[in-house]
């Protein structure tokens, strides 16, 4: 670099370190690599040409549930690569994609699965290729996402994870934004799932500045909770060999739920639109009967063993319900946590490495009693995972906007648990903010954050910037199957609302279904 580039990159280090300083003026991306950042080491600042991208190779492979995808519609951009080290024991690596050209003047975050461990590299690509600038973290570590084993001894990494990484990568990407554009965002705009939904709502809570229009889907919180709700579900088909469903037998069950369920939303299509719970679907209708016997048929222990996974954590001396289960229709995902020798390993290395500290902790000595364990576990990691549903008064405050969604078939998040955590909300915010400020959208068929029998694909990002650029709250989102489905489309309605077809024209086609209250039977 030059003199003058030394000078410009300088005077710019130096007017982000003073709030309502004037713009900087780099323009360079390579200049980047030589900014001076708290508790930051740039390890790379480079032009990618269109098209030239390509994600570096994991020891681990693709995150868990996510696609194979294409980089080569990328247009170009500057590639920032960098270290955080908020303690001695953080290593937090950050990737923030700043477009060469056409950049829309707004920030996009990006979150992760499970247990992070990587970059969401093929997140970060459509929102690049739309104008906007974007940011990721694999929150402090490297892994599969599927255990907590980095936790063990460093109680630092576990703050990374919980909250600290997110809102530093968020830091910095704004002052690498102004470096390099010499503007800040004008809006800045998270979208995620999942631990990325957990993610967003903390931000939200712990720095309500950060973004002004969040998108959660099915959000892993309280995750404290959802940690045993994992366990339980795995315990109920795993306490013996007669519990245990195949995942054939699973399948036959949707099957059944669909037959049974589908005609209940007034529109015979494949697709339950309704609170599952409504349809009162019990897996008896399953079960083997006599001179009916086949191979898929339920057996007594696993109607009970479904029994149990529907209705969620329950006290065994007392049948007091004390977490929520899963929805009737979730069948062919909660499989995860029922069909492998333990239940879901992301929450069980949550007991054995965190909880309980003890590597050799069997799942079957969970105890549900008076909530004994379930007490454990949230002393644990409450005050660090979980979001609490009257946290989020500042966001709104300042004018933030929350965009909740979730699958009615989720079979890995509990879609009760974020319900629950709207209603909640809205007892502790003002009418007027409810209105303008927060939606909760309920998908009927979808499974956990995406896939199902209905259709499911949304732009939550455009849904979420236009709320944020103005003051309209979505009151309608249509949804369209994947090209590789038949074509369908819906509208989604902000609960408790749903959609209700008008007796005219296709099914198939969201425009002859209009949004109405929910039948109380």
């Amino acid at each position: 670099m030059d003199m003058q580039g030394f000078a410009r990159l300088a005077l710019a280090t130096i007017l982000l370190a003073f709030a309502g300083a004037a713009p900087a003026f780099a323009t360079d991306c390579s200049d980047l690599a030589s900014l001076t950042l708290p508790n930051t080491k740039i390890t790379m600042a480079k032009l990618v040409d269109a098209g030239g991208f390509q994600p570096p190779a994991s020891p681990f492979g693709r995150p868990p549930g996510v696609a194979a995808t294409s980089y080569k519609g990328m247009p170009a951009f500057c590639r920032v690569t960098a270290t955080l080290a908020p303690t001695s024991d953080s290593d937090i690596k950050i990737e923030v994609w700043l477009p060469a050209k056409n950049w829309n003047g707004k920030l996009n975050g990006i979150g992760n699965g499970v247990w992070a461990g990587s970059i969401s590299y093929s997140q970060m690509a459509g929102p690049l290729s739309r104008g906007y600038a974007v940011v990721a973290t694999d929150t402090g570590h490297v892994g599969t996402g599927m255990d907590a084993g980095f936790t063990v001894g460093h109680p630092e990494k576990l703050i990374d994870f919980a909250y600290r990484a997110i809102h530093e990568m968020t830091v910095k990407a704004k002052a690498l934004i102004m470096a390099f554009y010499s503007e800040n965002p004008k809006l800045s705009l998270w979208t995620s799932c999942s631990t990325g939904g957990r993610q967003g709502l903390m931000e939200a809570y712990r720095y309500p500045g950060d973004y002004d229009g969040i998108s959660a889907m099915a959000p892993a919180n309280p995750m404290t909770d959802l940690m045993t709700e994992s366990i339980w579900t795995g315990y109920a088909a795993l306490k013996n060999p007669q519990s245990k469903l195949s995942r054939s037998k699973l399948d036959a069950l949707h099957k059944a739920f669909i037959k049974q369920c589908d005609a209940k939303d007034g529109v015979k299509d494949g697709l339950v639109s309704i609170n599952p719970r409504q349809c009162r679907f019990d897996p008896k209708i399953a079960e083997c009967k006599a001179g009916k016997d086949g191979p898929d048929c339920l057996t007594a222990a696993q109607v009970e063993t479904m029994r149990e996974v529907y209705a969620g954590v329950t006290d065994p001396d007392t049948g007091k319900h004390l977490l929520p289960g899963f929805e009737p229709g979730s069948e062919e995902q909660v499989g995860l946590l029922m069909t492998g020798p333990e239940p879901f390993p992301v929450a069980t290395t949550y007991m054995q490495d965190l909880v309980f500290k003890d590597p050799k902790w069997d799942f079957k000595t969970f105890d549900y009693r008076k909530g004994g364990d379930i007490q454990a576990s949230r002393k644990t990691g409450k005050h660090l995972l979980d979001i609490p549903s009257d946290g989020l008064g500042k966001f709104f405050a300042g004018g933030g906007k929350l965009l909740l969604s979730h699958g009615w078939s989720d079979g890995l998040i509990p879609p009760e648990n974020t319900v629950n955590f709207y209603k909640a909300m809205l007892k502790k915010i003002d009418n007027k903010t409810a209105q303008k400020q927060v939606r909760l959208f309920m998908v009927p068929g979808m499974g956990h954050c995406g896939g199902g029998d209905g259709p499911f694909v949304f732009d939550a990002l455009s849904v979420v910037d236009a709320w944020a650029s103005g003051d309209k709250a979505p009151d309608r989102i249509v949804v369209s199957r994947p090209p590789n489905m038949p074509p369908m489309t819906r509208p989604l309605c902000p609960y408790p609302d749903v959609d209700v077809y008008t007796g005219k024209g296709s099914t198939n086609d969201a425009a002859n279904f209009v949004c109405k209250k929910p039948n109380s039977d």
